[in-house]
């Protein structure tokens, strides 16, 4: 099973259902609404972008908006589920804190399976992680992504020791800021005997100087992690295009992305890679459910 590209669509009944992940799939959004209202039927959406957009998009003209429907992420994708809501660390680029609040909310009867996708795992309150860990163990599910992953601020000894025995995937943790340097090292060293590949480290790009996010990125490849590079797109983009500040281009921000995420920095440094000489386009890896 696979991530569908974060937009779902389901029936129940005579109602159509659209859970929308981002603010440039609501044109498609609407346009699939349109299509379920003339074949009779009643239209319910929801999801991330319609909570981010702040005007009012036209696919509130054909649909019920801002509907909660239980396990949405099931319909994204059938093996992800999602035990806690919320996180505390309040970054300024991050949908959640607003979405989902600053305090978690436990949600202890989610249906286990395969990827996991709670904000901030390693902020839970001890007792709950290790109450998550082993309702896997009795469950005899086997935890294979740890999807959105760990904060480098709360990574303890402790949390490494109790999801280590269950978590087949990567580590995943981010390191989007240079202020984050010394607990994002900390981390690594922690994971220093864990293979490469399971070592993956979001690197949001676009939000500092380029000589900056290069650094970060730097830093991961040489303590032996590999980075997944995400450049900056404001949370209320209609375009799947970067936000251009600083000394970066469009073009710059899309090629750093495709030269690390396509693990070109085992090849070559960024300075000698030429897109003409890679056909290479942006794709959506279904099994991480990232854009690479």
């Amino acid at each position: 099973m696979s991530w569908i590209g974060g937009l779902a669509e389901w029936q129940e009944g005579d109602i159509t259902y659209l859970s929308v992940a981002f603010t440039w799939k609501l044109d498609e959004a609407y346009s699939r609404a349109l299509f379920a209202r003339a074949c009779g039927r009643r239209v319910i959406a929801g999801g991330p972008a319609l909570f981010q957009v702040k005007m009012q998009h036209v696919l509130a003209d054909v649909a019920e908006i801002g509907k909660d429907f239980p396990d949405a992420i099931a319909h994204h994708n059938p093996l992800a589920t999602i035990a806690s809501r919320g996180c505390p660390v309040g970054c300024g680029f991050c949908i959640v804190p607003a979405m989902e609040g600053r305090e978690f909310t436990l949600l202890p009867d989610f249906p286990v399976r395969p990827i996991l996708c709670d904000n901030n795992l390693s902020a839970l309150p001890a007792d709950y992680q290790d109450y998550i860990v082993r309702r896997y163990l009795e469950n005899a599910v086997p935890l294979l992504d740890a999807n959105s992953g760990f904060e480098p601020m709360t990574f303890t000894p402790d949390v490494f020791a109790r999801w280590k025995p269950i978590l087949r995937g990567p580590w995943r943790f981010a390191y989007d800021e240079q202020k984050e340097r010394a607990e994002v090292l900390r981390v690594m060293q922690m994971l220093d005997g864990e293979p490469q590949k399971r070592k993956r480290v979001y690197v949001l790009i676009g939000n500092e100087p380029y000589s900056e996010c290069m650094d970060r990125i730097q830093t991961v490849i040489r303590h032996g992690c590999e980075p997944h590079v995400q450049p900056y797109i404001k949370l209320v983009a209609m375009e799947r295009e970067p936000h251009v500040r600083f000394d970066w281009t469009s073009r710059k921000l899309k090629d750093v992305a495709r030269w690390a995420n396509g693990f070109l920095w085992k090849q070559m440094p960024f300075e000698d890679y030429d897109r003409s000489l890679k056909k290479r386009t942006e794709s959506y890896d279904e099994q991480q459910g990232l854009f690479v």
